[in-house]
């Protein structure tokens, strides 16, 4: 599977989450390894829920993980931080705001 059509899954999955109740800014990057390798970001400003395939540069937290466990997360089907203590997460910066993730995931109760 190319980066683009990954990418593509999982933004039409994250598009899905509720971010009107978010009133912080949260700037999220994810870094892919594997298969499908490539960065992108999540950014909630106003309670708008952006997803767009550039580095952001001004980002609270870094998710570095492969494309098979962040679909499993975005999809609701693994827990994030389940995910970190088996080690197939890595999160680097600001772990409150990494932790407010999980709101954003659909089918999750908030």
């Amino acid at each position: 599977m190319t980066f683009e059509t990954f990418f593509e899954e999982v933004k039409k999955t994250l598009m899905r989450a509720d971010a009107g109740s978010i009133q912080e800014h949260l700037a999220y990057q994810f870094n892919i390894t594997g298969d499908a390798a490539g960065t992108f970001y999540v950014e909630v400003k106003d309670g708008k829920l952006y997803v767009e395939p550039y580095e952001y540069y001004d980002r609270d937290v870094i998710f570095t993980c492969s494309a098979k466990t962040l679909r499993k997360i975005a999809e609701g089907k693994k827990d994030p931080i389940v995910a970190v203590t088996m080690q197939k997460l890595k999160v680097d910066g600001n772990i409150d705001k990494a932790l407010k993730l999980k709101t954003l995931l659909p089918g999750k109760e908030k």
